[in-house]
């Protein structure tokens, strides 16, 4: 699926019988991008997490195309900010639109400012969130996160 061709995508709240499938993309996702990071839970905590708070918060948006479940967004707000806690696109479905997609939907249905954290040795996500008008604002040593990997916040103001 992969290459640089736009896909029509239906954008839905995400369902209990998408927990799976939320899952497969998150943890392949993780795996394929993100070595540098080491999960710092099994698998099937995971499965766990996303059956029995993430897709329940219904905060969490899908990308289908053709029947199939592409991308998910996940946000969130607090009382100064509003987050985007989730973006993760099937690694074959990358350079298709999704992921802009997706933070237009974050924009949308978020009040700004809108922050985010990635991983310092994300550069794929960092150049994308700076397309879309984000900026890299503080550095941390990964010593706050569960992966204890070098990040940045970056926000939409």
């Amino acid at each position: 699926m992969g290459g640089n061709r736009r896909m029509e995508a239906l954008l839905r709240t995400a369902t209990r019988d998408d927990a799976e499938r939320i899952t497969e993309i998150y943890l392949t996702s993780r795996k394929r991008f993100l070595p540098y990071a080491p999960l710092p839970h099994t698998d099937d905590a995971v499965r766990s997490w996303v059956r029995e708070y993430l897709v329940p918060t219904g905060n969490v948006t899908v990308a289908v195309v053709d029947g199939t479940v592409l991308g998910f967004l996940g946000i969130s707000r607090d009382a100064s900010y509003g987050w985007i806690d989730h973006l993760y696109l099937d690694p074959g479905a990358v350079g298709m639109g999704l992921g802009s997609l997706l933070v237009t939907e974050a924009k949308a249905q978020l009040q700004r400012p809108i922050r985010l954290y990635t991983f310092q040795a994300n550069h794929g996500a960092r150049r994308f969130y700076k397309r879309h008008g984000f900026r890299e604002i503080e550095f941390s040593d990964g010593a706050s996160n569960e992966e204890k990997t070098p990040d940045v916040l970056l926000e939409l103001s």
